[in-house]
């Protein structure tokens, strides 16, 4: 039986190759770590912050929760108004797995990425790395995200990727799941020491 050679490797990018959380600015607004579980468990949920990631706009998701929960108004405008302090930085170990793929020029890269629309900006204004890619699927501008699998779909067919072909690096399992149930070879990001590991396992590094 021939051996599939990959020869492509998808990125995620929020916890993989970008810091972002929400701590950074909420640790500032709490001043008890109960309130602030509360907060993220029943106000600014994940599944709310997905729905934006999906291409609502977050002027709606924020008027939207600010209609319902009143009393919370303050720290449910501090989730985007702040949204730039969420962001701490590259992770500098995984960007450098990132670069010395692209470095030896054997891969295709790409990202697919559960990001809004209208803070992605922001991001590429900050990391130079994300010009590495080929091409970068924004679920924002695409109207869908992780782990639907038309979104995958969205970039297999746009950079004629084949499935079997191709790795992909996710810091969410449920995704990874999504992705191996395409044919993909999934990748549970943990640490970027994990990661290249699991690369060097693979004879991708």
């Amino acid at each position: 039986m021939t051996e599939i050679k990959i020869d492509t490797v998808i990125f995620d990018l929020g916890g993989v190759l970008i810091d972002w959380n929400p701590n950074y600015v909420f640790d500032q607004i709490f001043d008890s770590e109960e309130r602030k579980r509360y907060f993220f468990e029943n106000i600014c949920t994940s599944d709310w912050n997905e729905q934006q990631d999906a291409g609502r706009s977050l002027q709606e998701g924020t008027e939207l929760l600010v209609a319902q929960h009143p009393e919370w108004e303050h720290e449910i405008r501090a989730y985007y108004g702040r949204w730039r302090e969420m962001l701490g930085g590259p992770i500098h170990d995984t960007v450098d797995i990132l670069k010395q793929i692209k470095e030896e020029d054997k891969y295709r890269l790409y990202a697919l990425t559960n990001w809004s629309a209208e803070t992605f900006p922001i991001a590429q204004e900050l990391y130079d790395f994300l010009s590495w890619f080929e091409g970068i699927v924004v679920s924002g501008v695409e109207r869908t995200r992780k782990p639907f699998a038309g979104f995958y779909q969205i970039l297999l067919d746009r950079y004629q990727v084949a499935p079997d072909k191709a790795i992909f690096i996710d810091d969410n399992f449920r995704n990874v799941t999504a992705a191996s149930s395409l044919g993909m070879d999934g990748i549970h990001f943990q640490s970027p020491t994990k990661l290249e590991k699991e690369l060097k396992a693979r004879n991708i590094l």
